[in-house]
């Protein structure tokens, strides 16, 4: 945890405090930004303020007092949730707005993690609930050199991959056919080749497959390609580094010569693709 950045960070924003809260896990952010163990046994509920300026508070259940010891700053216990409460109302005290992980009507649903109820509770004590939203964007999404490194070491390697698939399908299909599965399988393989991992496995979806976006190709019933179908490949995998960033790509292509039809939806979504990124680039500059 940057402490010196955050408070600044808080500062810039004129938010009082950040206030982060969980048990059970359920806000894996507060984990990954205040660095405490992903595998900490988290069965009551924990809190811990920085505020903008000063020193950092803890209040955690007396059945596990020491859940936040890695963290700076003074702590409070508790055990019945009338004591919480009493807890929460010193800790707050000399704060008005509060960012927590909370989305207004749930916009951003991956920051939305707090529940109802414990927003009801520090709104009650007369406090602003702020979203902390762009604060994850500068203290969790925002890369590091080496992280973007691996993002394109990735990229090289997929792109090369995915290219080379379509010379594999069509080469597997002149020799007498394959299927969706073991296309993909053929992905697997060339992961572990270069050193790639990913959570699941690539998708490769043949005609009217390709318009389900969490389509699995089945082992158990592999769908043939053949001459003149449409196939889409949607490929991710990061390097199996610590910190590594996933690259994700999706391309489509036909076996064998593109109808006037293929032609024409090509050139309908690239035409798409061109103007949507002109749009974000006129924006930014």
């Amino acid at each position: 945890m940057n402490l010196p950045a955050i408070q600044s960070a808080l500062r810039e924003r004129n938010i009082d405090a950040w206030l982060f809260y969980d048990h059970h896990h359920r806000d894996p952010i507060a984990y990954r930004v205040l660095g405490l163990s992903p595998t900490l046994m988290v069965t009551r509920r924990w809190f811990y303020l920085i505020p903008a300026q000063g020193e950092p508070s803890k209040l955690v259940h007396k059945i596990e007092a020491g859940h936040l010891d890695s963290l700076p700053g003074s702590k409070r216990v508790y055990s019945g949730w009338q004591e919480l409460f009493d807890a929460m109302k010193g800790l707050l005290a000399s704060h008005r707005d509060i960012a927590m992980q909370y989305s207004p009507n749930n916009l951003v649903f991956t920051i939305s993690l707090v529940d109802a109820g414990t927003v009801d509770l520090i709104r009650g004590l007369g406090k602003n609930v702020l979203s902390s939203q762009d604060l994850v964007a500068q203290f969790e999404a925002t890369m590091s050199d080496e992280q973007i490194a691996t993002h394109f070491a990735a990229r090289d390697i997929i792109d090369r991959l995915t290219a080379e698939a379509f010379q594999e399908i069509g080469r597997r299909v002149r020799d007498g056919g394959t299927h969706e599965h073991a296309i993909q399988q053929w992905f697997m393989d060339s992961f572990a080749s270069e050193n790639l991992v990913t959570d699941d496995p690539p998708i490769v979806a043949v005609n009217a497959n390709s318009g389900n976006p969490h389509y699995e190709p089945s082992a158990k019933h592999p769908v043939p390609i053949r001459e003149g179908d449409f196939v889409l490949l949607d490929v991710w995998a990061k390097k199996n580094t610590p910190g590594a960033v996933y690259y994700d790509i999706t391309w489509t292509g036909v076996v064998g010569q593109p109808t006037a039809r293929h032609q024409e939806i090509f050139k309908i979504v690239s035409e798409g693709r061109d103007l949507g990124v002109k749009t974000v680039i006129d924006a930014v500059n």
